[in-house]
């Protein structure tokens, strides 16, 4: 005998995810529990968060963290990326005040659990984003960061970032940091 699947309206998503103890994602009916992240990944993340933040100031810019949700309509997606840069004003989704839709820089920090899922499917589902230009993924393991630009042709040139020297140029707002400030206070495994 097999085993059903719960499927879920996103309306039924949406009023869970307002009492759940841990955060979930939505892909288009199954409500799929987010793993925690490790302290060099709250590390990494609030390091990018914080030189963003201070990097963009007085430019048209906010930097949001992991507890701001991404609706993915064409797609049926509700997800909470690590950082996202977003050109303001902020665009909500229709009806709510705790999900935007127009992300121009998403970053994720990858962990052995998503780091497939990162790089295939999830970067699928953001490249449907309209605002979407820029996609960051940084190993937690090592010093290496991945940089998928958007170019005008609405192609996606990959830059490679190694080694504790590296400068990350992002190629959609005007700001650079050094892989050496990312990694901060990382302690490798």
């Amino acid at each position: 005998m097999q085993a059903t699947q719960t499927r879920y309206s996103s309306e039924e998503y949406l009023e869970r995810e307002k009492t759940a103890e841990f955060r979930s994602e939505y892909r288009d009916g199954e409500i799929i529990p987010m793993t925690g992240g490790t302290l060099n990944h709250n590390r990494i993340g609030l390091n990018v968060v914080s030189a963003l933040k201070y990097g963009t100031k007085g430019q048209s810019y906010e930097t949001f963290m992991s507890d701001l949700r991404l609706s993915i309509p064409t797609k049926n997606i509700y997800t909470y990326p690590d950082v996202m840069v977003i050109s303001t004003p902020v665009i909500y989704a229709e009806g709510r005040r705790d999900t935007i839709t127009n992300p121009q820089i998403i970053v994720e920090v990858l962990s052995r659990s998503t780091e497939s899922y990162d790089r295939g499917q999830k970067f699928e589902y953001y490249r449907r984003v309209n605002s979407f230009r820029e996609y960051i993924l940084i190993d937690q393991y090592r010093y290496y960061v991945e940089q998928f630009s958007k170019t005008e042709d609405g192609k996606w040139w990959l830059s490679e970032y190694e080694g504790d020297g590296a400068i990350l140029s992002f190629s959609s707002v005007e700001f650079q940091i050094s892989l050496s400030d990312i990694y901060e206070n990382v302690e490798f495994e």
